[in-house]
């Protein structure tokens, strides 16, 4: 476990991470700065999923030893590779691009040339400012530019981008364009609500707010496609 050991050293000694007000204060404002793209180190696939496991839980039994937890009691005992197997494996599976849904598109016969709504989406996920869930639904449609896709792919597409930290603006976006990438059409629309347990079960604690954010792709851009739209998803 030196290597895992040394890792340790470097996040605690690591200034970008641990030091710096500013950074605190930037994530618990909910600011988002990034790109599109999910921050993801170069080497992030270098270890494989049990190699990852072992580490995660190592890190994570310190972390309990630290809190003051007994780690000999039986309740606690797996606590780390629990945690562990349920970063990998689930919460956070969509970090790694082996677990993309694969999609396979079919020729719009029935010429519906209409927006199609798959709303309701229910999807769990986490912020990355302090790696807790955010729950929420997601409403999707697009209009077919001749090509469509199986309506579980949507609801597959829109899980795998939620299993990693996230901050809901990238995730609306990230669903967005992926789905304008596959169908091969610019009319695609996005929207989420959710809840934030950063915001609800710590920090200002308001357990009634929600947050809500919109990606409107081509024709969804128009006053009329937004109305059309909402009509869908209140009836």
């Amino acid at each position: 476990m030196k290597e895992d050991n040394a890792l340790w050293d470097t996040i605690i000694d690591s200034k970008t991470i641990l030091n710096g007000h500013a950074h605190e204060e930037l994530g618990d404002d909910h600011f988002f700065t990034g790109g599109l793209e999910t921050p993801m180190k170069p080497d992030a696939f270098e270890k494989n999923d049990e190699e990852k496991k072992e580490t995660i839980a190592h890190l994570f039994a310190q972390i309990m030893d630290t809190l003051g937890l007994d780690l000999n009691d039986d309740s606690l005992r797996g606590t780390p590779k629990r945690v562990a197997k349920m970063y990998i494996e689930e919460i956070f599976s969509g970090l790694d691009p082996k677990n993309k849904p694969k999609v396979a598109l079919f020729d719009n016969k029935y010429q519906y040339n209409q927006m199609l709504v798959e709303k309701d989406i229910t999807f769990y996920s986490n912020c990355e400012h302090h790696f807790v869930p955010i729950i929420g639904k997601a409403h999707v449609a697009y209009i077919s530019s001749g090509k469509v896709i199986g309506l579980s792919k949507l609801n597959r597409m829109v899980q795998y981008y939620a299993k990693r930290p996230q901050v809901q603006e990238r995730l609306t976006n990230q669903i967005g364009v992926e789905l304008q990438q596959l169908l091969d059409t610019e009319d695609v629309a996005v929207i989420i609500d959710a809840k934030h347990l950063c915001v609800s079960s710590r920090g200002v604690q308001d357990d009634t707010s929600a947050t809500v954010t919109c990606f409107y792709g081509g024709k969804f851009n128009s006053p009329q496609k937004i109305a059309e739209l909402q009509h869908y998803l209140k009836s």
